[in-house]
């Protein structure tokens, strides 16, 4: 017998798939994914939410940055399967009719500049937000500092969120609504 027809004409055998079930942005979403396959990849290939970066693919740079059950994770390190029966918040999630505060103050102080980094350092400063109303300076670096800059010196991204808390706690005081912790 020829091994290379035997080798050829065995079947390969089919790739494991997953049913997930998961919340995205507020949207109910239903794949079918590789087990193994990684949460930015289904956001960004599958779900086409693109404002989720990756660049480490190890976790050290935050620019995948999403919050999972409103804890902020690295979406470069989750697999599919640890994500199902989960809820999902991207970057695209906290617009919902305008800019998130926090958005908002990124632009007012330059807070970015390529913007590669700008998605995930907005997710941080969002979980840092809903732990600490009004954060320290050295409580904001600390929150901060899963996410890598290389442009801004993160005076900037400092200012931007200084400013972020001031803008929420002078709507607090005028009763505005409309912000979501």
């Amino acid at each position: 017998m020829d091994v290379k027809k035997v080798i050829m004409a065995t079947p390969s055998p089919q790739p494991v798939k997953i049913e997930l079930e998961l919340e995205v942005n507020g949207f109910h979403r239903q794949l079918t994914v590789a087990p193994a396959a990684r949460l930015v990849d289904l956001l960004r290939e599958d779900l086409e939410l693109t404002g989720t970066k990756f660049s480490c693919e190890v976790g050290r740079c935050g620019t995948c940055a999403v919050h999972m059950d409103n804890k902020l994770v690295n979406s470069c390190l989750v697999m599919a399967y640890q994500a199902n029966g989960t809820s999902i918040c991207t970057i695209e999630g906290l617009a919902e009719r305008s800019l998130d505060p926090i958005q908002s103050a990124f632009l007012e102080e330059g807070g970015f500049q390529c913007g590669y980094c700008t998605p995930g350092m907005i997710m941080a400063v969002k979980a840092l937000l809903n732990y600490h109303a009004n954060p320290t300076e050295e409580q904001i670096k600390e929150g901060l500092s899963g996410n890598l800059c290389r442009c801004t010196g993160y005076g900037g991204i400092i200012r931007a969120v200084q400013r972020a808390i001031k803008n929420l706690n002078e709507n607090e005081i005028e009763g505005a609504v409309g912000w979501k912790k």
